[in-house]
């Protein structure tokens, strides 16, 4: 059985920084550094049979702006449509529904993405960022 959960406390910590720190996108990320993300952020767990087999979180200020981050489901589960329940998950969250500006990276899940509505930006030229 498949569930979601936003209760930080069911979240495997060890397992996420396990997964996050070999991706490209946080490749050496600490688990120090992974409880942080996620005490600073609204996260999402899935589960099978109340094993955890994915993560995501969103960063927001639950009115205009919301950031998805660390988006995963582990390689031995995909290609099932966990990912996109945990999506909609996220999408359908009442504390979340508010959100008028929505927003993520990927390099190679668009298709995914874009099945929630998420499109390349209209002004990309208006983004900046400064990475350290």
């Amino acid at each position: 059985m498949i569930t979601v959960s936003t209760d930080k406390k069911k979240l495997d910590v060890p397992f996420i920084q396990h997964f996050l720190k070999d991706i490209y996108w946080a490749a050496g990320r600490t688990i120090k550094e992974v409880q942080a993300t996620i005490d600073n952020s609204f996260c999402f767990g899935i589960y099978l049979d109340d094993k955890q087999i994915g993560f995501a979180r969103v960063i927001t200020d639950y009115v205009v702006f919301a950031y998805m981050m660390d988006v995963f489901i582990t390689e031995e589960h995909r290609g099932k449509g966990y990912s996109s329940i945990l999506i909609s998950a996220m999408m359908e969250e009442p504390i979340l529904k508010e959100v008028k500006i929505w927003r993520l990276a990927t390099k190679d899940a668009h298709f995914l993405y874009e099945k929630f509505g998420f499109k390349a930006l209209a002004c990309p030229e208006r983004m900046m960022e400064k990475i350290v």
